[in-house]
């Protein structure tokens, strides 16, 4: 955060470039130019080592395809931790010139959202243009692994449904521009169905008990005294069920 000098709230990097403006152009002179100049080299060192970083952060993206490096990572002995320090809130207010190198290497150098997930989806991005546009993301299993990412294992997670609603904007705009769509929601499961609660008749159970002895027995012959033991919308009965015939064949011959 850059300091800023409260007393008339008057930013130091704005008085800064005043000093270095006015040493410049020769108007400074005495302890106050010697001064000025003192801090206009500091800047200019300053500047140099930025240059020196950004030669590192090119090297960095062509190899990675992001400027989001782990602060493990380096590249022309520059560490990871150089991007994610110019990365805290306000370390460029003063250096506008600076962010706009870095955005020319790298547009997303600096994402609202997790650096881990920008890395990710830049392993995912280039995997996809190197297929030509053969490759779709069910072809990217889990266990594809990119500069030791498992990608596949991570488009699976970013396609659920719950996980694509939580993020950004910005994110899935960039996932649907890979031709990446989410996952359809699972289908609810059916409610099992309910037994009836209405009472069976007894011609119903005759009915039902004639089809068990049949299945059982191959035949519809049953003696009188024969009773069968049924079940029926998970109640027990014990239908007299050669009783039950006698009775039908009756009523038919009426």
């Amino acid at each position: 955060m850059p300091y800023e000098h409260r007393e008339g709230a008057f930013p130091l990097g704005t008085w800064v470039a005043e000093q270095r403006r006015a040493f410049g152009a020769g108007q400074m002179t005495g302890k106050a130019g010697a001064e000025a100049g003192t801090v206009g080299h500091g800047l200019v060192v300053a500047d140099e080592r930025f240059q020196e970083n950004l030669a590192a952060a090119r090297v960095y993206f062509e190899e990675h395809w992001t400027l989001c490096a782990p602060r493990s990572a380096s590249a022309l002995d520059k560490p990871g931790e150089v991007a994610s320090n110019l990365r805290r809130p306000g370390a460029l207010a003063d250096r506008p010139e600076w962010e706009t190198a870095l955005l020319a290497v790298d547009e997303d150098w600096n994402p609202v959202w997790p650096a881990n997930w920008q890395r990710h989806y830049a392993a995912l991005r280039e995997l996809l243009a190197d297929e030509q546009g053969q490759a779709s993301e069910t072809e990217v299993l889990p266990g594809f692994t990119v500069h030791g990412m498992d990608v596949g294992k991570w488009l699976a997670r970013q396609r659920t449904p719950a996980v694509w609603q939580g993020l950004a904007e910005g994110q899935r705009e960039r996932l649907e521009q890979l031709g990446i769509r989410p996952l359809a929601p699972a289908p609810e499961p059916e409610a099992p169905a309910t037994p009836s609660t209405a009472p069976v008749s007894a011609f119903e159970r005759g009915v039902a008990a004639l089809a068990q002895y049949k299945a059982r027995t191959g035949t519809v012959t049953v003696p009188r005294s024969h009773e069968e033991r049924i079940v029926v919308g998970g109640e027990e009965y014990l239908v007299k069920l050669g009783v039950f015939l006698s009775i039908q064949a009756g009523q038919t011959h009426r």
